[in-house]
């Protein structure tokens, strides 16, 4: 009988690749992992200022942090993460989740989106009205082509990970329209996570890639209005991906920092803005195209306020966010393995 069945086992064994990954909980402190290879990487991007420009934009050369698991042969069974900074940069908490993930045998790319665009401004109000999200979500495709170049890594197990600024862009990059443009040969996210991510755009096309995402965010953060993420959600589920919100009670921006809680910066919650199916950005309140970085100062003059929001380091939080995080990852890369 064992004879009859060992053609079988040699089979399932052929075509089931070894996925040495293993989300722990709690997760390993980032100083203590050991063996995790770091590689700075560059890959060719380009610098649409708004999805119509996707065709027509200038190309540039993004850098890279890559976090690779010591247990990743060069056979593209690893799983991966991309992950995009937030309108601060990527700060060192950011950079924690690298060797994290790579402990856990995942792969993870921070990318640098605004380093790399260092001519097009340094200070924090430059970046954010010259650099815009359609630029992140244009690194982040460009990430995907570049890991499917690696032979560690399956392409086809890959997630979009973003935090708040980084997060509107993990978000964009789920529809259709911004996949379509930015990865014709049709490669595409497995799935997407947002963190803290304010939902201040519509896509008048909500059709997506169809991958799931996992929108997290702190029930006393400032900077989201619930019932706006709420109908975003409702229009990418009609658009075709399923959607999971988890919001904890309590928490504030950038739980997953290092600084206790302050106030910081400026309201953008009533910034309201379209995006149309050629790609122009429209300003819902003034009804401005938002063309150029002179009136995107204007339109985003217009909609903040003045008023601060709260930030502030919650571990309890932070604990949390890593196991939800890690369960949405199992369930995509287990998924995805199964259907290879």
């Amino acid at each position: 009988m064992f004879r009859a069945l060992l053609p079988a086992l040699l089979l399932i064994v052929w075509v089931s690749p070894v996925m040495p990954m293993k989300i722990a909980d709690p997760w390993t402190d980032s100083d203590a992992v050991q063996g995790v290879r770091e590689e700075a990487v560059t890959f060719r991007s380009r610098d649409p200022f708004v999805p119509r420009d996707i065709g027509r934009a200038p190309e540039r050369m993004v850098r890279g942090l890559l976090f690779l698991p010591k247990t990743a042969a060069p056979d593209h069974t690893t799983p991966a993460v991309v992950m995009l900074h937030g309108s601060a940069g990527m700060i060192g908490d950011r950079a924690k989740y690298g060797p994290q993930l790579a402990s856990m045998g995942i792969a993870a790319l921070l990318v640098e989106t605004y380093d790399s665009r260092r001519d097009l401004g340094t200070g924090f109000i430059e970046r954010v009205l010259n650099i815009t999200e359609t630029m992140f979500v244009a690194d982040a495709y460009a990430a995907l082509a570049y890991l499917a170049t690696r032979s560690q890594l399956d392409p086809h197990r890959v997630v979009l990970a973003g935090f708040s600024y980084g997060g509107m862009a993990a978000q964009y990059g789920l529809y259709a329209q911004m996949a379509d443009a930015l990865a014709p040969d049709g490669l595409r996210f497995a799935g997407h996570v947002s963190y803290y991510a304010p939902c201040i755009a519509r896509f008048v096309d909500s059709r997506t890639t169809g991958a799931p995402l996992l929108m997290l965010y702190g029930t006393d953060d400032q900077l989201i209005q619930p019932d706006r993420c709420e109908q975003t959600a409702g229009e990418m589920r009609a658009g075709g991906s399923h959607v999971e919100i988890i919001a904890y009670p309590g928490a504030v921006h950038q739980w997953d920092g290092s600084m206790e809680r302050r106030l910081i910066g400026r309201q953008l919650g009533g910034c309201r803005f379209r995006v149309q199916r050629d790609g122009t950005v429209r300003d819902e309140n003034t009804l401005l195209p938002m063309s150029g970085p002179f009136l995107r100062k204007i339109i985003l003059g217009l909609c903040t306020s003045s008023r601060p929001y709260p930030i502030g380091r919650d571990d309890a939080v932070r604990a949390k966010s890593n196991r939800d995080f890690g369960r949405f990852l199992s369930l995509v890369f287990e998924q995805r393995n199964g259907s290879r």
